[in-house]
């Protein structure tokens, strides 16, 4: 398969094109050449006047499959993920059986062979993510788990933390501990500001965060090892995160996109689809985990990607289930908040901290690339959603800019041609 992208922007820091507007041919999976205005060829395809990048990857998706299919099939989470411009997903064990032995890890390897994006399963930290003992770490590492946590469940008993922490090491393995301590959390639903009060839903305080952060950070500099903590929402998390890694602490973090864009003023009409996991924040708190992405302290966004069936959140809103669906998102949300660069950079940098093998857009080399558009306006519809779950925070959201599609393992998929 030929394909030819004329007058393409290529932004790619690794390689020595980044930031000039190329032709540039891939034949067969691999990019043959790049150049001004490479003239007249016989292409299978011709996209024109686009940005391309590294294809991006995000670091926490879960499509439910196998178990909840009804939410997700692995298929559909794909197929949602390419037309998204993601040419690599690190999947949740928020499954049925939970993903915590080797077999487990084939299977969702197996099941999403032969698309161009790319699954790369999160095996669970614990058996059936319980909390209670080790999974078979080095086993799913050996059958292509990239890091190991419990989803959406933190890592309660602290000596746990600190073996997983210890185990890991001979084999390079990273450990994923959300932050939230669930006493503390209790019953809460919400950001515990005056717009819980206000609204009369129980509270979430910033500390259920801020304590396990740490507690985590103060483990992780006893044991050495490598500490994911993903999804943070306090500017307190952020400022000790930043004195980790100002130590040299080897711990990375992320954001979710929900908790980037939205705050909890959106609670308003009790909207459960903006029931999510950490909460929304008030403005002030957004803002700084606006500046914290620029300052480079939060290392990448992810959508968080949680489909959920109706019969999870058609129900009042304190027994409504956390969590929204944002991968068709991404793009146009968080264009709006940094540079094109630094986009890039954000939906890229996961691919390094997991130990995901990446590939420089030069010539001779293998063609793993996100294309997109910087311009234009559009508002966001349910309609719009290639999900099978309709639960999205972003439902009337104004996206900047619009992904095109992914060339990836020698398929080219687009929104226009279908492909």
């Amino acid at each position: 398969m030929k394909i030819l992208l004329k007058s393409a922007h290529i932004i790619d820091k690794e390689s020595a094109f980044h930031n000039t507007i190329k032709d540039i041919l891939i034949e067969d999976g691999v990019i043959r050449q790049i150049g001004e205005a490479l003239g007249t060829i016989e292409a299978d395809s011709v996209i024109e006047n686009i940005f391309v990048s590294q294809g991006w990857t995000d670091s926490s998706v879960c499509f439910g499959e196998p178990g909840y299919e009804e939410r997700e099939t692995l298929a559909n989470g794909m197929r949602t993920a390419e037309r998204s411009g993601f040419t690599h997903v690190l999947v949740n064990p928020l499954t049925h059986p939970v993903v915590d032995s080797q077999s487990g890890v084939v299977y969702i390897k197996d099941k999403t062979r032969g698309f161009a994006a790319t699954a790369h399963p999160i095996g669970a930290l614990t058996v059936e993510s319980k909390g209670d003992y080790l999974a078979e770490l080095y086993d799913m590492q050996q059958g292509g788990a990239v890091a190991f946590g419990d989803y959406k469940k933190p890592i309660a008993n602290s000596n746990l933390l600190k073996i997983a922490l210890q185990y890991v090491q001979p084999f390079g393995g990273l450990v994923i501990s959300f932050a939230n301590d669930t006493k503390i959390m209790g019953k809460g639903v919400v950001h515990e500001y005056k717009e819980s009060t206000r609204l009369g839903l129980k509270g979430i305080p910033p500390l259920a965060e801020e304590l396990c952060v740490a507690r985590d950070l103060a483990i992780l500099e006893y044991t050495g090892g490598k500490l994911h903590i993903p999804t943070i929402s306090t500017q307190q998390s952020v400022a000790l995160i930043r004195e980790a890694k100002k130590k040299g602490l080897d711990v990375s973090c992320s954001v979710a996109l929900a908790n980037l864009h939205l705050t909890d003023e959106v609670l308003e009409d009790f909207d459960t689809n903006y029931k999510v996991l950490p909460p929304l924040r008030d403005a002030a708190t957004v803002a700084a985990l606006r500046a914290a992405l620029n300052e480079g302290v939060i290392d990448f966004v992810t959508s968080d990607h949680n489909p959920l069936d109706i019969e999870l959140k058609f129900k009042e809103f304190d027994l409504a289930a956390f969590g929204t669906i944002g991968l068709e998102n991404m793009w146009g949300i968080l264009s709006k908040y940094v540079s094109v660069e630094k986009a890039v950079d954000l939906l890229t940098a996961a691919r390094k901290r997991f130990a995901i093998e990446t590939h420089p857009i030069k010539e001779n080399g293998i063609a793993d690339l996100t294309i997109f558009r910087t311009e234009g306006t559009h508002i966001f519809r349910k309609e719009d959603i290639l999900s099978a779950s309709k639960n999205s925070a972003f439902i009337g959201a104004e996206h900047q800019g619009s992904v095109v599609g992914v060339i990836a393992n020698n398929k080219v998929i687009t929104k226009e041609n279908n492909a």
